[in-house]
């Protein structure tokens, strides 16, 4: 397993040429997808990015120019998939990175898209069919078309339609697309392997959750084990579900 993942990260790391947008970012506005509809395509500047919520102000001062994509899609009459796509303007190596989720996802993964696109990958990312902070799994009561969107079809259904917008703007398919995901993401790139092999040329899949019964039992022993005295947590999350180990006090 260790071999398989070096050899996905050495492939992903290899220099190719960069290349460049071949029409304007607006444009992809008007791409007819199949139970897709684009609600944004606009080019954002040089650390011009701005989202509302959580984030820092100064978050994504270092972000490059980029083509900025968000979509709706509906591949059910229950299903509301939002996804986002980030392409940059110019730099593009050629390549396609998605980014998976954590806990029970709700958010689309931004931080794991910014770090793609710094290193010039187009890059994508769900909140795989519903609205949630990631701790709530109330979203998929008496909605089996979302529990189906989360398990699985959220992912396949982004990956599908980002090719089809790379290869709208830039006028050419990604050379390779790889899907690097760690816990609810580790799970969702199995997934993808098992489901829809076709999808990814490679997949990192870290710490995966893919025995969900018997993690959903364990979360609150692992909760109280990981919370210090006065009640502070004592794990800080980094990245779309990858836990860092802070110390105790």
């Amino acid at each position: 397993m260790k071999t398989i993942v070096s050899m996905v990260l050495l492939v992903m790391l290899t220099p190719v040429a960069a290349l460049a947008a071949a029409r304007p970012c607006d444009n992809l506005s008007s791409l007819g997808l199949p139970e897709t509809t684009i609600t944004m395509a606009q080019t954002v500047a040089p650390g011009a990015l701005i989202l509302p919520g959580r984030f820092r102000p100064d978050a994504w001062t270092d972000l490059p120019a980029f083509c900025r994509v968000v979509a709706r899609l509906k591949p059910s009459s229950d299903s509301d998939i939002k996804i986002e796509v980030w392409l940059p303007s110019e730099g593009w190596n050629g390549r396609y990175l998605a980014v998976g989720n954590g806990g029970w996802a709700g958010v689309i993964s931004y931080g794991g898209m910014a770090g793609a696109l710094r290193r010039g990958y187009a890059t994508s990312s769900t909140d795989t069919g519903h609205t949630g902070n990631g701790g709530d799994a109330s979203f998929a009561l008496g909605h089996p078309e979302k529990l189906i969107d989360f398990a699985y079809r959220s992912v396949h259904e982004m990956a599908v339609k980002t090719k089809a917008i790379i290869e709208a703007f830039y006028e050419t398919p990604a050379q390779y697309s790889y899907w690097s995901g760690c816990s609810t993401g580790g799970r969702q790139g199995l997934v993808e392997a098992q489901r829809f092999p076709t999808d990814f040329d490679g997949i990192v899949a870290i710490a995966p959750a893919f025995n969900q019964p018997r993690l959903n039992v364990s979360t609150p022993r692992t909760n109280k084990s990981h919370t210090t005295s006065a009640g502070q947590a004592s794990v800080t999350w980094s990245g779309p579900g990858c836990p860092k180990r802070s110390p105790r006090p």
